[in-house]
């Protein structure tokens, strides 16, 4: 065999990997995402030297195994890869390399309460003693650039750890190319909106079943409620109209790669109107064959 053979035979060993940057505030979930990576088959690292990154992703490109997947786990405490994060990106997708990049955050109120119930330290509060608040907003304002240029953002405040690992496993499943993956998500206004909303609705323009007596304690996906909000003459135009709109959008998202789609459906407090619409336009969107799923983040609320 020619020592051409030989280097031709060693470049196709040589493979391209599936690389996954979790990133985000402190305290917002970056180890319950890594521990779903983990159970997706990803290989998992938490906070890396920045220097050891290239050697780290070569070693696990000439692997023999199926090491295909990786993910890597970078906050506030990896300035010396913050400093130079798009150029190192940019070099491993310049490598071959599908790189995607996940943030995590939290109101800062969220993130407060979470350091203050468990009694660990942030890492920037201990670094340059400060208070908690404070140090939540410092590291928010540092970490924004990153938020800015993630492809994915979850806003895990009002999330439990099972919902958010949920969350992270559907996102990052492979999805089939230009298939995008879409969430109908309803919320309270009363709650505020959700900050991984791409497209927000309001319906409360929609007759309200809370002015119903037998009904106000009673939530969407009861049948009553359902039946109530749907005969209402404004339902069925709206639902016409915006159907024929989501559907317009989503060929649109998926020509311009995005591979994620978040549609937050709002109400005054989450548990009625929004509920019914977006359970109904998720049947109406599946039966059309789209990839669709429903979550509610308030409906247990009040």
């Amino acid at each position: 065999m020619h020592e051409g053979d030989h280097a031709g035979s060693a470049q196709q060993r040589v493979k391209a990997l599936q690389i996954t940057i979790i990133s985000g505030l402190s305290g917002s979930g970056k180890s319950t995402a890594m521990r779903a990576l983990e159970d997706m088959g990803f290989y998992c690292i938490d906070n890396m030297p920045a220097t050891l990154i290239p050697t780290f992703i070569e070693l696990c490109q000439h692997s023999t195994g199926e090491l295909s997947r990786v993910a890597i786990a970078v906050d506030i405490r990896g300035k010396e890869f913050l400093e130079d994060f798009q150029k190192r990106v940019q070099d491993l997708r310049g490598k071959g390399h599908e790189v995607k990049i996940l943030f995590l955050e939290s109101t800062n109120e969220a993130l407060i309460r979470r350091y203050s119930e468990t009694r660990r330290s942030h890492p920037v509060a201990k670094e340059r003693g400060i208070a908690l608040p404070e140090a939540v907003k410092e590291e928010r304002g540092e970490m924004a650039f990153l938020r800015e240029i993630a492809d994915e953002v979850i806003d895990t405040s009002d999330l439990n750890v099972h919902q958010l690992r949920d969350i992270v496993m559907e996102r990052l499943m492979t999805v089939p190319a230009k298939r995008m993956k879409a969430t109908l998500l309803s919320f309270g206004y009363s709650y505020g909106l959700p900050a991984e909303a791409d497209i927000v609705m309001d319906v409360r323009l929609l007759p309200n079943p809370f002015f119903v007596r037998e009904l106000r304690g009673l939530t969407g996906k009861d049948s009553t409620v359902r039946d109530y909000v749907l005969k209402q003459k404004e339902t069925t135009e709206f639902l016409h109209r915006f159907s024929e709109m989501i559907e317009y959008l989503i060929p649109l998202y998926e020509k311009e790669g995005k591979s994620y789609l978040t549609i937050a459906i709002g109400c005054t407090g989450g548990k009625h109107r929004s509920v019914v619409i977006a359970e109904h336009l998720t049947a109406m969107l599946g039966k059309q064959g789209k990839e669709i799923t429903v979550r509610h983040r308030d409906i247990e609320r009040g």
